[in-house]
């Protein structure tokens, strides 16, 4: 086995039964084109490959390559960084099923890549920190309720399948872990910007126990930008449901200049 870079933030999957429950929750059918996120030694890969036609994987530390075409013939690898590739022209005219164990270093801006590319992503299957596969799938007025869970509800429907045991993984990380699907939604164009949704859900959550007045204030929007837009600034974000940060940023959106706001997500 080789020794798993830190740098990379590889932990290799062991077990093979919670492989198995990875694979069943994904449930691959023959036709749909999988692309696995960091296969290391092809602990899942191995369960996933053999059930689809259609099977890529992204993988960044060279020293996996050579392993891993031996080991699955005609496996097609893509040795980049997740981050930096593009997904669109990955899938063609069939939409993505992603799965991976991935680095918990970096789930965040993988999750946000996802949303970005979300219209060739049919559905993912994650491993990731049980901290935050909470956060990502929390509920309103939980401790856990945050940008993850609104943003993220708003995409995808977002299932927590099962947490997984440090014990399974070599090295052995510090944290539990848990898998995550994520079931990325047709969004109606309800004349929501998506890339402002974004920052005003984070916006609102700045500073999270404070209110909403004060944690706008303090954010690139200022709270006077919401006067008259119909929702309790003296609530916290963690008190609102989805269709309350859609307000708020539909009434961002009927301001004519949002020229001092940044581009992209």
């Amino acid at each position: 086995m080789l020794k798993p870079l830190k740098k990379f933030g590889q932990n290799y999957l062991m077990d093979k039964n919670i492989i198995r429950k990875i694979a069943e929750e994904m449930n691959p059918q023959p036709d749909d084109s999988i692309l696995e996120i960091g296969p290391g030694q092809g602990a899942l890969t191995q369960e996933l490959y053999r059930l689809s036609a259609d099977f890529r994987a992204v993988e960044i530390d060279r020293r996996v390559i050579e392993y891993l075409q031996n080991g699955f013939p005609g496996l097609k690898i893509i040795n980049e960084d997740f981050l930096k590739i593009n997904l669109k022209e990955i899938a063609g005219e069939k939409k993505l099923r992603i799965a991976g164990n991935i680095p918990y270093n970096i789930t965040s801006p993988i999750v946000f890549k996802l949303i970005e590319e979300r219209e060739c992503i049919k559905d993912a299957v994650l491993m990731v920190q049980n901290e935050v596969a909470k956060r990502m799938s929390a509920k309103m007025k939980s401790k856990d309720y945050g940008i993850f869970s609104v943003v993220l509800n708003y995409f995808a429907e977002v299932k927590y399948c099962f947490k997984v045991s440090p014990n399974v993984f070599f090295p052995r990380p510090n944290v539990d872990s848990a898998v995550v699907h994520l079931k990325f939604k047709e969004i109606p164009d309800d004349g929501v910007d998506p890339a402002l949704f974004i920052k005003v859900v984070k916006g609102a959550f700045g500073n999270r126990r404070k209110t909403l007045k004060n944690s706008f204030s303090n954010s690139i929007f200022g709270a006077e930008i919401f006067e008259g837009c119909g929702v309790d600034f003296s609530k916290r974000a963690e008190e609102l449901e989805l269709n309350d940060f859609l307000t708020l940023t539909r009434f961002v959106q009927s301001k004519n200049d949002l020229s001092f706001l940044p581009a992209g997500l």
